[in-house]
Order: C-alpha cells, then sequence, then structure tokens
C-alpha cells in the first residue's frame, strides 16, 4: 500500500506514520552514543509536521486558482520578511541586522523573480511564485547570516590590520575589502559545492519530488537544473547586499571602524 502511493506520488497518512521508524532509528542511535538529543529529535519531528501542516492549509487557499495572484505576492513578503527576523536572531552580535536583510532578500527575490518570469522560464502563476520565492529565501537566508557574521567576525579579529590600512590613508570600503572578500567566499562556498555535486552526489528535492510524482527525468532534470541557477545567482546576490550594505554600516564617516561585538 505504500510502495503503490509512493508511485502516485502521493503519501498517505499510514505512510507518513511508517515513515517515523527513521526517526526512531535516529533517537536510538542517540541513546546508544549518550547524544542526549532524543528530546530535540523528538520536538524537531513534532514541529515539523505541525508547521508543516499549517502551512499546507494556508497553502491549499493561496494556491486556489480562484484566489487573486495579489495573495501569492503578499506570501512572498511576509517570507521575507519572516527570514529577515530570522536573520536578526542567528546573528544578534550584527548591527542593523534586519534591515540589511530585508533589503538583501529584497533585492535578490526581485532580480530572481523578475529574470524567471520575464524571460518566461516559468509561467508566473500561484504554483510557480510561492515555490520559487520559497526556495530563494530560504537558501539565501542561510547563506546571508554566514555573510554577515563572518563580516563581523573577519573585521573584529583583524582590528589591528585594518586600522592599520586605515592609518596608511586607505578609506574604509578599501580598507574592508579583503575581509568582505573573504567572508563571501565563504557564505557562498557551501551553494557552489552543492551545485557541483547535484546528480552525482545527491538528487535535489524538487527533482525527486517531481519523478515520485509521475514526470519523466528529462523535464524533471531541466526544471532542477533552472531552479539550482535560481538559487546560485539569489545566494550571491543577497551574500553580496548583505556584506556590502553590512560593511558600510561597520565604519563611521570619518573612516573608523566601530565597536564590534565577536560572534558567539
Amino acid at each position: 500500500m505504500i510502495a503503490s502511493s509512493v508511485t502516485t506520488g502521493y503519501v498517505g497518512w499510514l505512510g507518513l506514520v511508517a515513515s517515523l521508524a527513521l526517526v526512531a532509528v535516529a533517537v536510538a542511535i542517540s541513546m546508544w552514543q549518550h547524544l542526549d538529543l532524543e528530546r530535540s529529535l523528538v520536538w524537531a519531528s513534532v514541529r515539523a509536521i505541525v508547521q508543516l501542516l499549517a502551512v499546507g492549509a494556508v497553502l491549499a487557499f493561496v494556491l486556489d486558482p480562484h484566489v487573486p495572484l495579489a495573495v501569492s505576492w503578499t506570501w512572498v513578503v511576509l517570507m521575507v520578511g519572516f527570514a529577515a527576523e530570522t536573520i536578526r536572531r542567528r546573528a544578534p552580535e550584527v548591527p542593523s541586522a534586519r534591515p540589511l536583510a530585508l533589503l538583501a532578500l529584497g533585492v535578490a527575490s526581485a532580480v530572481s523573480l523578475a529574470l524567471l518570469f520575464g524571460l518566461r522560464i516559468f509561467p508566473m502563476n500561484a504554483r510557480t511564485v510561492v515555490p520559487l520565492a520559497g526556495m530563494v529565501v530560504g537558501n539565501s537566508m542561510t547563506a546571508t547570516v554566514v555573510a554577515a557574521r563572518r563580516v563581523v567576525g573577519e573585521l573584529a579579529d583583524k582590528r589591528a590590520e585594518v586600522e592599520a590600512r586605515l592609518a596608511l590613508g586607505q578609506p574604509s570600503h578599501e580598507a574592508a575589502r579583503p575581509y568582505v572578500r573573504s567572508a563571501l567566499r565563504t557564505a557562498m562556498i557551501s551553494q557552489i559545492e552543492s551545485t557541483k555535486a547535484v546528480g552525482l552526489v545527491f538528487l535535489p528535492g524538487a527533482m525527486t519530488g517531481l519523478i515520485l510524482a509521475g514526470e519523466k527525468p528529462v523535464q524533471a532534470v531541466l526544471v532542477q537544473a533552472a531552479v539550482m541557477f535560481l538559487i546560485l545567482g539569489a545566494v550571491a546576490t543577497t551574500a553580496t547586499a548583505m556584506a556590502l550594505g553590512l560593511a558600510r554600516r561597520l565604519f563611521t564617516a570619518d573612516h573608523r571602524l566601530v565597536a564590534l561585538a565577536r560572534p558567539v
């Protein structure tokens, strides 16, 4: 019964319950190795299904063909706002993290989605706007946190070097450039490596979902390739906007480095 459900791209409640056996394996490993992660594993699983069911209920309304497309774009705006707040919480040592994240994520989402729909790579409707925007925001959020924390960390650790550059007459953006570049490389390298390994080491979500739903593998590959390129460009755009914007905030108008809290 479970196998036949998978071949049609449908997982029923029985299949969902059966999949909890994998969580039980993880809990057993935690107990065996005395990792003390049993409660976290169970809580994460329960929270995930509750959140997904809640989002699924909302999406059932948003994706209804009779609902105006403006509702989908409103959902995208809310995603960007929630992601910016998440970045602020994950990087508390970063000054002005929320407004900078809003700007970076907003720019990346606008540019990426404008290209996708403007060039007609995907048709613009609720079933494409919401999932594609979610991929952009979700993947960019992680890179943005890394970029922001690394910029602050690099400038805090190399403060003496930065101030020496400033003392030699370099403007703030020039003095910070090597450290911003290092932070950007760290933020982007994970996505670059994932893009290199796609198809060889792992099958990504969009492709796997389409294949499970019965789509032809070649069509699934084309969709996944477009999505991967979308994510790669969005990550680069968001991380760069965040790093450059933050670097400007960390110097005064007369090119002095402000006091910085070291990342925990």
